[in-house]
């Protein structure tokens, strides 16, 4: 679970059609150590930090296996 606070901030930066996956994979994706800082900062819990490092595994096994397909033709 995360804070209010933090929902209201993942909330303005959505755009219209953005889910909050998007949302947070695009703040993921644009921090080298991003997740390990926001575990650090003390507006997510533990176990919302493990979904969001799941989260961002399975985006990147995806990605992989786009690219797998997109190398077979």
């Amino acid at each position: 679970m995360i804070s209010d606070e933090v929902y209201e901030e993942l909330k303005r930066l959505k755009k219209p059609g953005e889910s909050f996956s998007d949302v947070i994979k695009k703040l993921l994706s644009s921090r080298k150590g991003g997740l390990l800082e926001l575990a650090r900062s003390g507006t997510i819990t533990e176990e919302g930090a493990k979904l969001l490092e799941e989260y961002r595994h399975i985006c990147f096994m995806m990605d992989i296996e786009r690219l797998r397909r997109i190398m077979e033709g």
